[in-house]
């Protein structure tokens, strides 16, 4: 299936407003302030792995806007967190081939390792980096939150996203699968 401009628009708006929703209303505590554990950036990396890096980026940054917005302002450094997971993750587009029903154990390993290094790239350094320039937040502060974000972040797109991708993947037709009667 070709992804027109249509497709990535509307991809768009319903990974912005799926993103939104499990981020705000599916969020789980956690021992650290103002920090939770998320299941949203599965998803994220699933519609940037199915519609590229601008996508990935737009869903991450509009989903995120969101969810700040509900709780009052924005946080500018993890939106844009957000946003640079997305398009880190839809790099992986390139590596990774949904549409053709093939996600087995190399793609699965392409996926975390891109996945990790998106979390990574986001949590400990982008949101702490951006938090001391842009709000003078204490060092020791954010890292803590970026670090414990990262990785929770990375174990929930190495789950929930991993079954995601399986799941999808079955639902398309293998090339090759089908032959002439």
């Amino acid at each position: 299936m070709k992804k027109t401009p249509i497709k990535t628009i509307v991809a768009i708006g319903i990974g912005a407003a799926i993103f939104f929703v499990l981020g705000r209303f599916v969020a789980i505590p956690s021992p650290i302030p103002n920090t939770t554990i998320n299941i949203q950036y599965a998803v994220l990396a699933l519609f940037a792995v199915m519609y590229g890096p601008v996508a990935g980026l737009l869903i991450g940054l509009i989903g995120h806007t969101l969810i700040d917005l509900s709780w009052g302002s924005p946080w500018w450094s993890w939106i844009i967190a957000s946003a640079v997971v997305g398009l880190v993750i839809g790099f992986a587009a390139k590596k990774i081939d949904l549409e053709s029903g093939n996600f087995g154990k190399k793609e699965i390993i392409t996926f975390n390792v891109v996945q990790i290094i998106a979390n990574a790239v986001a949590f400990l350094l982008v949101a702490p980096g951006l938090d001391i320039l842009i709000y003078a937040e204490p060092a020791d502060k954010v890292f803590a939150q970026g670090i414990f974000a990262g990785i929770m972040n990375a174990v929930s797109v190495a789950i929930v996203g991993t079954l995601l991708m399986i799941a999808y993947a079955k639902t398309r037709t293998k090339k090759g699968s089908l032959s002439k009667e």
